[in-house]
């Protein structure tokens, strides 16, 4: 029977498909008593799963390539380290030994006691690491049964419904030929959702109700774009995906028309288009579709492939490469942003934070280890040599942070030039503008800096106190809040008053849901994915500019986000 049910979109496109279900079983193993002579032979049987657990861990990590091995590494890096924890498989024996329990209930009971630990704590991002430990769990159970390590489904054409996907299962199912996701947990600004989108792969999440109600095996109709799911789809459904496809294929055809168009408004302005990047092949990606350069390379990626720091020349090697990919067009590296969210193999971020958001992370984490610190700036100098280097530092909140940067990378300047080495006269120094303080205390620093960058997904986060990755607030966690909008505008207009080039690299740039809203707020330059660099480019192509800023002016006036909301859809 035809059902209609919804949830929250969060990565775009349309499918259709087979349900798959994946059901929570661990959670629903009874208790169950070994015999004593039965003990060693249960612990080896629950090692051998975990050892299972890790290699097909490892096997992932191998089959990644690009920017996913970068973006989906660190989860995988965090996976491992709970696998690895004494604590978890300590516990784990302890209860096969001493009360006899089958390895399925004393991984249960384990699941159980950590779980209850992570839901006492009241930081939200701790809280958050429950997530992963319940897709570790559920990865050895799995190995324990001998199924597929994630209970991912197998079959092309398939759309997966389950509680929660975890960022580093992404990459799996795709090859696996899943072609979309229903989730009842999850927020849009998740990481999972990020990387779906990277992946163009349909996300629909927060959808309890049709998480509840889908059986394995219905025919399901996905709508990405609204967060609809349709059971058993009637004719008219599917007369209507068809046209939506044909619609579809069109539209990507044209945007391919767009490769080598200029990103002009329809009144003749000029709009720059930066990529984001963590890879050649992003830079790849980048130059050929004809991106102004690069205005956001995260380089702490280098920091969390392997056990240690990676040295200078290790790292210069990385950003020559980079630079001179990009053949003459300029290049924004952003110093390391360890912390927080970050997995760090290399043993550099402080582990056991109360509240590692608000801790040593960004620059407050480079200057407490100038050694390591000196070692970047002397390598993007160096680089600086060989193409148009601009140096972007994160979270900066005080001006004596940018000078003590400033002061640092002067004197590596120094130190290079007296050792023989290239460096560029002028290596441009900028901040990431994502901590209320900075965007608010903007005129006490503002001469001290060359450029500015928004990063939207931190700023938005810390100035509604909504964490972006818990589902239980996610409704509530969008930058159409007039605070969000009047800090942006503020921003845009300290950096055109000063002539400071100013781009926005957070999630919001690359949203075409939001293009023409940056725009009417003041933005000329974004940086972006590539994947949506054309979609964007099309929509800015396709706007007036003199008329959305007029709207800009309503929009600060609204004064919730339903106001808001009406107007983008009202005149946009």
């Amino acid at each position: 029977m035809r059902l209609v049910l919804h949830g929250q979109p969060a990565s775009r496109g349309l499918a259709l498909g087979r349900a798959h279900v994946r059901e929570p079983q661990m959670h629903e193993v009874r208790e169950e008593r070994i015999p004593e002579g039965a003990v060693e032979a249960e612990i080896e049987r629950l090692h051998a799963a975990l050892d299972t657990a890790r290699a097909e861990l490892q096997q992932m990590r191998e089959r990644l390539q690009g920017a996913l091995a970068h973006e989906l590494g660190e989860f995988l890096d965090i996976h491992q380290l709970i696998l690895d924890d004494p604590e978890l498989v300590l516990g784990l024996d302890d209860l096969i030994r001493t009360a006899r329990y089958s390895a399925d209930f004393a991984l249960k009971l384990q699941r159980d006691r950590l779980v209850a630990v992570f839901d006492a704590i009241d930081d939200p991002y701790m809280r958050s690491r429950r997530e992963d430990l319940e897709h570790v769990i559920g990865r050895v159970w799995a190995a324990l049964h001998r199924s597929p390590a994630s209970q991912t489904p197998g079959v092309s054409g398939e759309v997966l419904v389950t509680d929660n996907v975890a960022p580093a299962e992404l990459s799996q199912l795709t090859e696996r030929g899943v072609v979309a996701i229903i989730t009842g947990a999850g927020s849009a600004l998740s990481h999972s959702a990020i990387l779906a989108r990277s992946l163009h792969l349909p996300l629909i999440v927060g959808a309890h109700e049709a998480v509840a109600q889908i059986n394995d095996g219905d025919a399901l109709l996905v709508d990405g774009h609204s967060g609809e799911v349709i059971i058993e789809p009637d004719a008219e459904d599917l007369r209507r995906f068809k046209r939506q496809q044909r619609e579809n294929a069109r539209d990507r055809r044209a945007l391919q028309k767009l490769r080598d168009a200029e990103t002009v408004t329809r009144d003749g302005v000029e709009i720059r288009l930066l990529a984001n990047a963590e890879s050649r092949e992003d830079v790849h990606q980048a130059y050929a579709l004809g991106a102004s350069g690069i205005g956001l390379y995260r380089t702490e990626f280098l920091f969390m492939q392997g056990r240690g720091a990676p040295d200078e020349d290790a790292q210069f090697l990385v950003y020559r490469d980079l630079v001179m990919g990009m053949r003459g067009r300029p290049v924004t590296l952003r110093t390391l942003d360890l912390g927080a969210d970050k997995a760090d193999r290399a043993g550099i971020a402080l582990s056991h934070e109360p509240n590692p958001a608000l801790g040593l992370r960004g620059v407050r984490l480079s200057l407490a280890q100038p050694g390591l610190f000196r070692s970047q700036l002397r390598a993007l100098l160096r680089a600086s040599a060989y193409g148009k280097v601009n140096i972007l530092v994160p979270m900066v909140g005080f001006r004596e942070e940018v000078r003590a940067v400033r002061a640092l990378l002067d004197q590596c300047a120094r130190e290079l030039e007296a050792e023989g080495h290239a460096v560029a006269k002028k290596v441009a120094l900028g901040v990431m503008i994502e901590v209320p303080a900075a965007a608010l205390a903007l005129a006490s620093f503002g001469r001290e800096v060359d450029f500015l960058s928004i990063g939207t997904n931190d700023l938005v986060q810390y100035l509604l106190a909504i964490d972006r990755g818990n589902d239980a607030v996610a409704a509530h966690s969008s930058p159409l809040h007039p605070a969000v909008l009047r800090v942006l505008r503020e921003i845009l207009q300290f950096g055109q008053r000063r002539g400071l080039s100013t781009s926005v690299c957070g999630e919001m740039a690359g949203d075409p849901a939001h293009t023409r809203l940056l725009l009417a707020l003041g933005l000329t330059e974004f940086s972006l994915h590539p994947n949506t660099l054309l979609e964007v480019r099309a929509i800015i192509r396709d706007s007036h500019l003199a008329e959305l800023r007029k709207l800009g002016s309503r929009l600060l006036r609204a004064s919730d986000r339903a106001g808001i909301e009406r107007l983008l859809k009202a005149n946009v």
